[in-house]
């Protein structure tokens, strides 16, 4: 179960565990369609929340923590040195390479941010750095996998199926969990937001947001021929049938996931065509995010949060390139174009969210699956790259109960490993499940004979950060 339960057991708790679940089963057939999905409803969390929702901009490839939130002045002495830490690869680049970016003290805090974040510097007093990032491996892949699901293989649900298992949905007019992303060329792909073997109607829905047009956004989702009211007998026909259906295969979560997605397309009718119409919203509004792929998604997903989307993934890739912040090669003039982009439409939705006062319960977490080397890659002076970098890198996060205007942990003096206050992305993820008031430690799922949880064996809420 998600949740620990005291010695006595509910009635719903009974039957699901009693006689294999077939008593559950039952129970579906005489409350009707609904009740076969009334664990996707809202549930109570732990203890009480300090955020509702997250919106995760994911920045495909890496953003570098030495040209954002982690100045390291000391790269400059030792430009062109090797370094002697232990690499996972041999470096054949040019040595240390310090940022061509000045940093600046921002806000009343005096964080220092990169002059290629001019927007997300003016808004650091409500964002929380920390600078203390660290995962397993610097492969795209396994990092990509552990980032949103906690392991480097994909084999686990990701962070929003188990958010949405844990606490539900808020609106039945609108999936719970969406995936925003420009393309469907993303490195991993679909196991990113997998549910995996949680059950299907917590899986994400995926949106392709190259074409903002809402019939493009979510084709096929209004009946040409049928009015609402035969498309409702239609739908309780068929759930008839599927509940027999059900019935003769033991409850299959699969089916059960296909007949919960059948009632949230018909739900959708009556609210996704005006959630996802970002063409509602004012001039004003659409300037401060900007006109790119990228920042539109991110308005969409402030306006899905806003009307209680759980989970949306905004992922920054394209189909020219699913890695764009991946930077090998040319990485300064790279890293100034993709900033120009992300820093405006990530800071357009943290000053949006706060003016509508959404931001105190809604966690917004800005960065990828690790850093860049804080040293060249290859030896072309005038077109440098970083390497992957995973053993120290910064992640910026706002809202949700944290505490803005502050910095936590620190890498080394060259940015190479993590010298103070380690935050694991098991700590990470142990943190944000803290903040929507669940306890990343009771939110577990049998399956295959043990149960299962995000953190798995691992994980602590970085409680330093938390208002």
């Amino acid at each position: 179960m998600w949740i620990e339960s005291p010695s006595l057991l509910n009635r719903r708790q009974m039957l699901q565990r009693m006689c294999a679940g077939f008593g559950m089963v039952g129970l579906g057939s005489l409350l009707g369609p609904q009740a076969l999905f009334a664990s996707g409803a809202t549930r109570a969390p732990h203890f009480t929340p300090r955020a509702k929702r997250v919106i995760f901009l994911f920045l495909n490839g890496g953003p570098s923590h030495v040209d954002t939130f982690d100045p390291k002045p000391a790269l400059k002495e030792h430009q062109g040195q090797q370094p002697s830490s232990p690499l996972y690869k041999k470096n054949k680049g040019t040595g240390f390479m310090p940022s061509p970016f000045q940093f600046r003290k921002c806000g009343q805090s005096g964080i220092e941010v990169s002059e290629s974040l001019p927007n997300l510097g003016r808004i650091i007093d409500d964002c929380c750095v920390i600078r203390s990032m660290r995962t397993d491996v610097p492969n795209h892949e396994p990092a990509l996998l552990q980032m949103h699901t906690g392991n480097v293989q994909p084999i686990r649900p990701s962070m929003g199926s188990w958010l949405l298992y844990g606490l539900g949905s808020e609106n039945e007019n609108l999936p719970g969990y969406v995936v925003l992303r420009p393309s469907p060329k993303i490195v991993v792909g679909p196991a990113l937001w997998s549910n995996s073997f949680l059950p299907a109607e917590f899986q994400a829905t995926s949106v392709i947001t190259a074409d903002m047009q809402v019939e493009k956004l979510i084709a096929n989702v209004k009946n040409p021929k049928l009015p609402e009211t035969q498309q409702r007998e239609q739908l309780d026909l068929l759930g008839q049938l599927n509940r027999f259906h059900l019935e003769r295969r033991n409850g299959d979560s699969e089916l059960e996931g296909q007949i919960k997605a059948m009632e949230t397309a018909f739900h959708m009718q009556k609210r996704a065509m005006q959630t996802f119409d970002i063409s509602r919203e004012p001039e004003s509004v659409r300037r401060m995010y900007g006109d790119t792929t990228f920042a539109r998604s991110c308005l969409l997903a402030r306006r899905l949060v806003e009307d209680g989307v759980r989970f949306v993934s905004v992922y920054y890739t394209s189909d020219k390139d699913n890695q764009p912040w991946d930077t090998h090669a040319n990485h300064d003039e790279r890293h100034r174009k993709l900033c120009a982009d992300g820093d405006q439409a990530g800071a357009a939705l943290i000053r949006d969210l706060k003016a509508r006062g959404m931001l105190d319960d809604t966690l917004v977490i800005w960065g990828g699956e690790f850093g860049r080397t804080p040293y060249a890659e290859n030896r072309d002076k005038e077109k440098a790259g970083r390497d992957h970098h995973h053993t120290a890198f910064s992640m910026l996060l706002a809202g949700g109960g944290l505490k803005g205007g502050m910095v936590y942990g620190a890498s080394d003096d060259l940015g190479m490993e993590v010298a103070e206050n380690p935050v694991h992305v098991h700590d990470l993820h142990a943190t944000i499940l803290h903040l929507l008031g669940i306890d990343h430690e009771r939110l577990t799922y049998r399956y295959a004979g043990r149960d299962f949880r995000l953190t798995d064996v691992h994980g602590r809420v970085v409680q330093e950060i938390i208002a």
